[in-house]
Protein backbone atom coordinates (compact mmCIF):
# COMPACT_ATOMS: atom_id res chain seq x y z
CA UNK A 1 0.00 0.00 0.00
CA UNK A 2 1.15 3.52 -0.61
CA UNK A 3 2.78 5.65 1.78
CA UNK A 4 0.46 8.49 1.27
CA UNK A 5 -2.82 5.91 1.49
CA UNK A 6 -1.15 4.32 4.92
CA UNK A 7 -0.79 7.87 6.75
CA UNK A 8 -4.33 8.76 5.36
CA UNK A 9 -5.94 5.32 6.94
CA UNK A 10 -4.19 6.77 10.50
CA UNK A 11 -5.37 9.54 9.72
CA UNK A 12 -8.93 8.67 9.06
CA UNK A 13 -8.90 6.54 11.83
CA UNK A 14 -8.54 9.47 14.41
CA UNK A 15 -10.61 11.91 12.37
CA UNK A 16 -13.15 8.92 12.60
CA UNK A 17 -12.98 8.73 16.55
CA UNK A 18 -13.19 12.33 17.25
CA UNK A 19 -16.33 13.10 14.94
CA UNK A 20 -17.97 10.16 16.49
CA UNK A 21 -17.61 10.81 19.80
CA UNK A 22 -18.07 15.00 18.61
CA UNK A 23 -21.32 13.69 16.48
CA UNK A 24 -22.87 10.72 18.59
CA UNK A 25 -22.69 9.18 15.40
CA UNK A 26 -20.39 7.55 11.92
CA UNK A 27 -19.42 10.79 10.48
CA UNK A 28 -20.19 11.35 6.93
CA UNK A 29 -17.50 11.25 4.09
CA UNK A 30 -17.64 15.11 3.73
CA UNK A 31 -17.32 15.70 7.34
CA UNK A 32 -14.53 13.04 7.21
CA UNK A 33 -13.01 15.56 4.18
CA UNK A 34 -13.27 18.73 5.98
CA UNK A 35 -11.86 17.64 8.99
CA UNK A 36 -9.02 16.34 7.25
CA UNK A 37 -8.66 18.66 4.67
CA UNK A 38 -8.96 16.09 2.29
CA UNK A 39 -11.57 15.62 -1.23
CA UNK A 40 -14.12 13.40 -0.71
CA UNK A 41 -12.40 11.01 -2.87
CA UNK A 42 -9.05 10.58 -0.98
CA UNK A 43 -11.15 10.02 2.28
CA UNK A 44 -13.02 7.51 0.28
CA UNK A 45 -9.97 5.80 -1.22
CA UNK A 46 -8.24 5.23 2.91
CA UNK A 47 -11.21 4.21 4.11
CA UNK A 48 -11.04 1.48 0.79
CA UNK A 49 -7.11 1.71 2.29
CA UNK A 50 -8.17 0.98 5.73
CA UNK A 51 -9.79 -2.31 4.74
CA UNK A 52 -6.66 -4.00 3.66
CA UNK A 53 -5.69 -4.42 7.72
CA UNK A 54 -9.15 -5.81 8.85
CA UNK A 55 -9.69 -9.33 8.35
CA UNK A 56 -12.33 -12.09 9.74
CA UNK A 57 -12.36 -15.41 10.23
CA UNK A 58 -14.30 -17.84 8.16
CA UNK A 59 -16.13 -19.29 10.74
CA UNK A 60 -17.10 -15.75 11.47
CA UNK A 61 -21.25 -15.41 11.35
CA UNK A 62 -23.13 -13.22 8.55
CA UNK A 63 -26.33 -11.79 9.42
CA UNK A 64 -29.38 -13.88 8.30
CA UNK A 65 -32.28 -14.35 9.38
CA UNK A 66 -33.19 -17.64 8.08
CA UNK A 67 -34.35 -20.16 10.33
CA UNK A 68 -32.67 -18.03 12.76
CA UNK A 69 -29.33 -19.22 12.31
CA UNK A 70 -26.51 -17.85 11.22
CA UNK A 71 -23.98 -18.42 8.08
CA UNK A 72 -20.63 -18.56 8.03
CA UNK A 73 -18.54 -16.66 6.20
CA UNK A 74 -17.02 -19.79 4.74
CA UNK A 75 -20.58 -20.41 3.67
CA UNK A 76 -20.96 -17.10 1.02
CA UNK A 77 -17.24 -18.28 -0.87
CA UNK A 78 -18.01 -19.91 -3.72
CA UNK A 79 -16.68 -23.30 -5.03
CA UNK A 80 -14.67 -24.49 -8.34
CA UNK A 81 -17.33 -24.37 -11.15
CA UNK A 82 -17.31 -27.91 -12.84
CA UNK A 83 -18.24 -26.37 -15.83
CA UNK A 84 -15.20 -24.22 -16.15
CA UNK A 85 -13.00 -27.42 -17.74
CA UNK A 86 -15.48 -27.87 -20.09
CA UNK A 87 -14.73 -23.73 -21.35
CA UNK A 88 -11.07 -24.52 -21.16
CA UNK A 89 -11.48 -28.01 -23.32
CA UNK A 90 -13.82 -26.23 -25.86
CA UNK A 91 -10.64 -23.31 -26.25
CA UNK A 92 -8.55 -26.09 -26.72
CA UNK A 93 -10.54 -27.82 -29.59
CA UNK A 94 -11.79 -24.58 -31.31
CA UNK A 95 -8.69 -24.95 -33.44
CA UNK A 96 -8.16 -28.46 -33.60
CA UNK A 97 -12.21 -28.52 -35.15
CA UNK A 98 -10.83 -25.29 -37.76
CA UNK A 99 -8.08 -27.61 -38.62
CA UNK A 100 -10.43 -30.26 -40.15
CA UNK A 101 -11.67 -30.30 -43.48
CA UNK A 102 -15.19 -29.31 -44.25
CA UNK A 103 -16.68 -32.95 -44.38
CA UNK A 104 -15.66 -33.87 -41.45
CA UNK A 105 -16.55 -30.66 -39.51
CA UNK A 106 -19.80 -31.09 -41.08
CA UNK A 107 -19.85 -34.71 -39.83
CA UNK A 108 -19.03 -33.78 -36.38
CA UNK A 109 -21.71 -30.65 -36.50
CA UNK A 110 -24.65 -33.50 -37.73
CA UNK A 111 -23.83 -35.91 -35.19
CA UNK A 112 -23.38 -33.86 -32.46
CA UNK A 113 -24.76 -30.35 -32.25
CA UNK A 114 -27.80 -31.90 -35.12
CA UNK A 115 -27.33 -35.22 -32.89
CA UNK A 116 -28.36 -37.05 -35.99
CA UNK A 117 -27.99 -40.88 -35.85
CA UNK A 118 -24.94 -42.30 -38.11
CA UNK A 119 -27.57 -43.67 -40.62
CA UNK A 120 -29.13 -39.95 -40.93
CA UNK A 121 -25.77 -38.55 -41.61
CA UNK A 122 -25.25 -41.25 -43.94
CA UNK A 123 -28.77 -40.46 -45.64
CA UNK A 124 -27.53 -36.65 -45.74
CA UNK A 125 -24.17 -37.46 -47.38
CA UNK A 126 -25.45 -40.01 -49.38
CA UNK A 127 -22.73 -42.74 -47.83
CA UNK A 128 -23.39 -45.72 -45.73
CA UNK A 129 -23.36 -45.65 -42.11
CA UNK A 130 -20.82 -48.11 -41.94
CA UNK A 131 -18.76 -45.34 -44.21
CA UNK A 132 -20.02 -42.43 -41.30
CA UNK A 133 -18.68 -44.43 -38.43
CA UNK A 134 -15.22 -44.92 -39.76
CA UNK A 135 -15.32 -41.41 -40.85
CA UNK A 136 -16.63 -40.27 -37.59
CA UNK A 137 -14.51 -42.52 -35.59
CA UNK A 138 -11.10 -41.38 -37.46
CA UNK A 139 -11.99 -38.14 -37.18
CA UNK A 140 -12.90 -38.03 -33.02
CA UNK A 141 -9.07 -39.80 -33.07
CA UNK A 142 -7.77 -37.06 -34.46
CA UNK A 143 -9.11 -34.73 -32.42
CA UNK A 144 -8.81 -36.73 -29.13
CA UNK A 145 -4.88 -36.97 -29.84
CA UNK A 146 -5.00 -33.48 -30.83
CA UNK A 147 -5.91 -32.66 -26.98
CA UNK A 148 -4.07 -35.00 -25.19
CA UNK A 149 -1.15 -33.47 -27.19
CA UNK A 150 -2.27 -29.95 -26.03
CA UNK A 151 -2.56 -30.96 -22.07
CA UNK A 152 0.94 -32.07 -22.59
Amino acid sequence: MPRRLQEARVELAKATEELSTRLGRMPTVRELAELMSLTEEEVTEAQLAANGYNSSSLDAAVGGEDDNKDASLADCIGSEDPAMELVEDFHALAPLLADLDERDRRIIHLRFVEELTQSQIGERLGCSQMHVSRLLSRTLNRLREGMLAESR
